[in-house]
């Protein structure tokens, strides 16, 4: 759509509503009201940087863009802030503490290991049990991953985030990657709550 210019009469008319209207801010300075004039002349063409000449084979000048890629699941755990006792969480992290109870989550789909998880816990809970251990495993390889890669071990990643969502959530004091002697970064400790 065409912008319609204004005429004389037009801005005649606005010029008189103008002088009769007062300033929101007085203080703010005054605007002039020019009359349109003639389009404006176009400016000179600017011209385009040259291009440096490539050979082939040749390297490139400029690094490629790093990828702002989501940190693996093992440094997030590893960043998260402790909540438990420091000393505990150092006999923790050197597997010198026996977990109370432990779970295995092989083999299941996500929804069954999501019920099993829930129960679990919360039995762990009522039973004033304090640390568990949560079996993942490490997941699967799969060689044809396609176009859109997919991380690898979906228990892995998603046991704790479960752990950080109601019901679990008001009953999980810490998580963390079990030790070596426990199962490495395919389990999970989990330090619960007391009653």
């Amino acid at each position: 759509m065409k912008r319609r210019r204004l005429s004389e009469d037009d801005l005649a008319l606005w010029r008189k509503v103008a002088q009769t209207a007062d300033r929101l801010a007085p203080e703010a300075r005054s605007i002039e009201i020019a009359k349109p004039t003639s389009k404006p002349e176009p400016e000179a063409p600017v011209t385009p940087a040259p291009i440096e000449q490539f050979k082939i084979g040749s390297k490139g000048k400029g690094k490629r863009p790093a990828h702002n890629l989501l940190p693996g699941i093992s440094e997030r755990m590893a960043k998260t802030p402790v909540q438990m006792d420091k000393k505990a969480f150092g006999r923790l992290k050197r597997g010198k503490l026996k977990p109370e109870g432990r779970i295995d989550l092989h083999g299941m789909t996500v929804q069954q290991a999501h019920g099993a998880l829930t129960r679990f816990l919360m039995r762990a809970h009522a039973d004033d049990k304090r640390l568990v251990l949560v079996i993942t495993g490490k997941g699967k390889t799969s060689y044809d991953d396609g176009p859109i890669p997919t991380r690898r071990g979906v228990l892995k990643h998603q046991v704790p985030q479960w752990l950080s969502l109601p019901p679990l959530a008001s009953s999980v004091m810490q998580v963390s990657e079990a030790h070596i002697s426990h199962g490495g970064t395919g389990a999970y400790y989990v330090y619960l709550r007391r009653r």
